[in-house]
């Protein structure tokens, strides 16, 4: 889930991180679709090597996608996962590994947000479903118009959960993908695919991150490999710059805000659920049907350059005269760690620190000023130094106060200036009390979607007088029906109550603890953990397990999972004031802790109405009142809206799972299981599939036809370095064997040139630290950053880079070409325009001009089609020709008529070839001398002086 807000910040303060993505289509020729070659090279001009898949990031909107009509069934949902991944390996095209990792079960501290976000889709679903069948009724006993009611069955996106049989499928349909492709795709026969299903334990992007950490220490490791990860998590970013990788890069998909959606219920565009009025759409043309579905375009990708962040930070980090040696790497593992502050996906951010109020910032400039004092870095390989984080929470804590007074008045003035732009709004639609109305209304003058001058005042006054008789003739017939009364069907407003949405103050939850109010902290605490505020030994507790967490989180970025036991128990964080004597408060986690089991797991963070994913007899101890956990799954509960305005940025307040009672609970149906649901409840291993070019083949290969039974490890030098061990698969895909589709509508592979082998990751002993620093030999990327871009604001036009050449020269149209293509859009049609009165260009026979360095700075303009020089628009009806003695001399080329400007603009002085000038002008045909004779063309090229 990442961090809310983060991308956005870090977007706007590094505009020059971004990269778009450059992506060739593949084409069609008489029906049969043409694929992308991806052997060719890249054509955003990087060559990267490694691409990493988060598939939770393709799943879900590939499943249940927002901007085009959901998939029908499971199995285009896999078809279109199949087509996501094509598009990312055509975008990267990556020369060496392509890994897919599938969130498994993840560690407690994760289970809770997973609880938390599973529980608020059921209840928001119920509740969709309730206002659904509630506005349809009302809508109905109004005799309003609607479509009848789909009958399908709601996806539930719940189901991408370890254990359930949609994964279970998901990973055949992957094993069935990645053989098809490395048998019949040119740009995957020398790569190795590493597949991490929802049966390997951990999250997807940290079982990438153990991999990249674990060939990182492998002494056959390139130094210099080009990363590539794909995922839509803001904390991708934070784990890219904890690899310390130079070359690592993030693409994802581009956000765009406020993307219109239907009406869930009648499926128009414009309006939402609540603002359905039960209308049905008039066909508005002959081309109409299709006018209210949902947009088809692609969604597009763009490139995030963690190295161009890297220099970003190389100069808001650094820092001079400092009691220590300066180390960047260090520096930027601090700037990792106090991102966390702000909110991550296993604690909640400190009520003092939003990253929408620069709380990043701020956190920074404590950092170097408090950091002389320190005498050292706060982190080092990812364990946390608390003695010198008290001393950053303090210098937080002093400023808490102000920071909550501030974020109050903040909150007014936009109250206060929204409250203005809604009277202003309404001012304006309800326009001028003293407009007349009737046939003397004043109204718009031709077309709606382009202004053009009227071509006949009689015709158009007559059209008006005629647009007026007719909706007198309604209001007519509207009176009669309703009995003699003019003012039925329409609303008086005077003495009528406003509804709440006309109000200029929306309703409010209430806060109760008021922040920006003298005894804050006793009411947080009083409210939010029902507990006093003189409990010094409860706040120590929730500071002690903050504590824990922040050394958990870091642990896990750059070591790997410390603790699958550990979780924050509280649902609120302390204040940074209260971090105080934290230097003791945390030694070491409890060793040898062991994951979930997925079928526990769902047990953990599913509600009630998702029971259907589980076993029967597991799906009883949700629901029945006999159940000793039937409390883990409320039917209900609170949203507390913590000073937020949105529902979903709200806490839930669920009932933490405890683990002893849950496994106590289900050791009793534990012997139900049939063995399909015991093979799902068991934990695997990755696979690594490659075709038969790669240089393991033959390795591999050999390992099956030898039966060996025994670990094996893959050579370096056959793997670019890649070490691990190999185990035969039970069930492996061979070359030259059949492969049987999962999909009915994809055929069989009957000649399979791939194979697969169960792969592990490098083991290290116990205690073992992977060092957070730059590997020797690795050579850091040349500098992108210009002067320029320091000094970039947020409000200062920005144009996309597109590919990674920013020397690339991107398509446009200059003044002369719009201006032609305004002619060809026009030529035929009567209407009015901007160049409407300007002749068309002509067509001459000599080759296009091209004025000479010299003259650059003089602004001439030319049309694409023609060498003449272009005139400037004008509006006031056509211009006489202009004949010799009109046009000015003057010495150096084309000027400006300052004594007649509205002659036509720019003019050129000819009379330095009279001669030539007239004898092209007789050569031509009779149609062109119609058009041009008061246009004379320049000269040839190769005799033109500008001096």
């Amino acid at each position: 889930m990442g961090v809310p807000a983060f991308f956005r910040w870090l977007s706007r303060k590094y505009p020059s991180i971004i990269v778009h993505c450059l992506e060739e289509k593949g084409k069609e020729c008489n029906g049969v679709r043409i694929p992308v070659d991806t052997t060719k090279p890249n054509p955003n001009e990087v060559e990267f090597d490694n691409l990493y898949l988060d598939m939770n990031g393709i799943i879900h909107p590939c499943t249940h996608p927002e901007d085009k009509p959901a998939p029908k069934n499971e199995d285009e949902m896999m078809v279109a996962i199949f087509e996501y991944i094509d598009r990312l390996f055509n975008i990267v095209r990556p020369r060496r590994v392509l890994y897919m990792a599938i969130d498994g079960v993840a560690p407690r501290a994760k289970m809770n947000q997973q609880r938390s976000r599973r529980f608020r889709a059921s209840k928001e679903g119920v509740e969709l479903m309730e206002e659904k069948s509630r506005v349809r009724e009302e809508i109905i006993q109004r005799g309003g118009f609607l479509p009848p009611e789909d009958i399908k069955e709601r996806f539930d996106s719940n189901c991408i959960t370890p254990g359930t049989e949609f994964m279970d499928n998901l990973a055949r349909c992957l094993r069935y993908y990645v053989a098809d492709r490395l048998s019949n795709d040119p740009g995957w026969k020398n790569i190795v695919v590493f597949l991490s299903d929802a049966s390997v334990p951990g999250e997807g992007e940290h079982k990438i991150m153990d991999f990249i950490r674990r060939q990182r220490a492998q002494p056959n490791h390139d130094p210099n490999t080009h990363h590539c990860l794909c995922g839509a998590d803001a904390d991708l970013i934070m784990l890219g710059l904890a690899t310390h990788e130079p070359n690592f890069t993030i693409i994802r998909e581009e956000f765009k805000p406020n993307k219109p959606r239907p009406c869930a219920l009648c499926g128009q565009m414009g309006h939402e659920l609540k603002e359905c009025a039960g209308v049905a759409r008039e066909k508005q043309g002959k081309n109409d049907e299709f006018a209210d579905s949902m947009p088809a375009a692609e969604q597009e990708f763009i490139f995030i350059r963690l190295c161009v962040l890297r220099e970003y930070l190389s100069r808001e980090l650094t820092m001079a005269s400092l009691p220590f040696p300066f180390d960047f790497e260090r520096s930027v593992d601090d700037w990792v760690f106090m991102c966390f502050f702000v909110g991550n996906d296993f604690l909640p951010h400190l009520p003092s620190l939003e990253i929408r109020e620069g709380a990043i910032d701020r956190l920074v400039n404590i950092y170097k000023d408090v950091v002389h004092k320190t005498g050292g870095y706060l982190t080092h390989n990812g364990f946390v130094n608390l003695e010198r984080v008290e001393m950053i929470m303090q210098a937080v804590g002093v400023a808490e106060d102000n920071i909550f007074k501030k974020r109050k008045e903040d909150d007014e003035n936009f109250k206060r200036r929204n409250k203005e732009k809604r009277k202003r709004m309404r001012a304006e639609q309800q326009g001028p009390a003293f407009l007349t109305t009737g046939q003397f209304a004043p109204q718009a003058l031709g077309r709606r979607d382009r202004p053009e001058p009227v071509q006949n005042a009689r015709h158009q006054a007559y059209g008006m007088r005629m647009h007026s008789n007719m909706d007198a003739a309604q209001s007519l017939k509207a009176t009669m029906k309703n009995g003699g009364n003019p003012s039925a069907g329409f609303s008086d407003s005077r003495g009528a109550k406003r509804k709440a949405e006309d109000s200029d103050s929306e309703p409010e939850p209430e806060d109760n603890v008021r922040l920006w109010e003298e005894g804050w902290k006793q009411r947080y605490y009083k409210s939010k953990f029902d507990v006093d505020a003189t409990d010094e030994g409860f706040r120590t507790k929730v500071v002690q397990s903050y504590v824990e967490g922040l050394c958990w989180v870091l642990r896990y970025y750059y070591q790997g999972c410390g603790s699958w036991k550990w979780y924050f128990p509280f649902h609120y964080a302390p204040f940074a004031s209260d971090f105080k004597d934290i230097n003791g408060m945390f030694t070491d986690f409890e060793k040898d802790t062991k994951p979930f089991k997925p079928l526990e797991q769902l047990m953990s963070v599913f509600p009630a109405a998702s029971g259907n994913f589980l076993p029967l007899s597991w799906r009883n101890l949700m629901i029945s009142v006999n159940s000793s956990i039937i409390d883990f799954y409320p039917d209900d509960f609170a949203i507390d809206l913590n000073g937020k305005k949105f529902a979903w940025q709200g806490v839930a307040l669920l009932p933490f799972v405890d683990e002893r009672r849950l496994r106590a609970a289900l050791a009793d149906v534990y012997p139900d299981l049939t063995p399909d649901e015991e093979r799902r409840n068991s934990l695997g291993s990755d696979v690594l599939f490659l075709g038969k070019l790669h240089p393991l083949f033959d390795f591999i290969h050999e390992l099956y036809r030898s039966e060996s039974h025994q670990v094996s490890t893959i050579p370096a030098e056959l793997c670019h370095g890649i070490q691990g061990s190999l185990n035969l698969d039970e069930d492996p895909i061979l070359p030259d064997k059949i492969v049987k589709s999962p999909i009915p509508t994809l055929r069989d592979i009957s000649h399979c040139s791939a194979i697969n082998v169960k792969f592990k990751d490098p083991q290290f002993a116990e205690g073992f630290v992977f060092k957070a620093v730059l590997l020797s030999g690795a050579k850091i990327p040349s500098k992108v950053l210009k002067p320029g871009d320091w000094e970039r604001g947020n409000r200062e036009p920005w144009r996309p880079q597109l590919g990674f050449n920013p020397n690339r020269q991107q398509a446009h149209l200059n003044q002369s070409a719009f201006r032609a293509l305004g002619h060809s859009l026009n030529r035929n049609q009567n209407v009015g325009g901007q160049y409407s009165n300007t002749p068309p260009p002509s067509s001459y026979r000599q080759g296009g001009f091209r004025p000479t360095q010299s003259s650059a700075h003089q602004p001439v303009m030319y049309s694409r089609q023609s060498t003449t020089p272009a005139a400037p628009p004008s509006f006031s009806g056509h211009q006489p020709p202009f004949t010799r003695q009109q046009q000015p001399f003057r010495a150096g080329g084309p000027v400006w008529d300052q004594q007649n400007p509205n002659r036509g603009g720019y003019q050129q002085h000819y009379a330095q070839w009279p001669n030539r000038r007239e004898d092209r002008r007789d050569n031509r045909d009779p149609h062109q001398q119609a058009f041009s004779r008061s246009y004379p063309p320049p000269p040839p090229s190769r005799r033109y002086n500008w001096n």
